[in-house]
């Protein structure tokens, strides 16, 4: 059975810190890219960040570049550290790997259920 289970999610006030963290299980997860998305209450999931399987290539939404850095430990952990929080950052946070597009939801085979992530002003 795959999972992707994240953690670190919690609450803080703006210009606060959080580390996310993303475990995967149940397959090997080796040529897979993992991203990171996000989606607040009453709008659309969107993409935050992505490393390629051999953790190359990056990328950022713009609306979190300088702030967020993602990093992969291995085939099967994925975390991001999240600087200079912002009340507009707060969602909840999903973890998920794909084999196909790395920027479009629709590419990502499987999914975590998610972290919440509260910004105070």
């Amino acid at each position: 059975q795959v999972q992707l289970v994240e953690s670190g999610g919690g609450s803080v006030q703006a210009g606060g810190s959080l580390r996310l963290s993303c475990a995967a299980s149940g397959r090997t997860f080796s040529g897979y890219d993992m991203g990171w998305f996000r989606q607040a209450p009453g709008k659309e999931r969107e993409f935050v960040a992505a490393v390629r399987w051999n953790g190359g290539n990056i990328y950022y939404a713009d609306s979190v570049k300088g702030r967020f850095t993602i990093s992969r430990e291995n085939a099967e952990k994925v975390d991001m550290q999240m600087n200079s929080l912002k009340p507009e950052d707060t969602a909840v946070y999903y973890c998920a790997a794909t084999n196909g597009g790395i920027l479009s939801s629709r590419s990502y085979k499987y999914w975590g259920q998610g972290t919440q992530v509260t910004v105070s002003s």
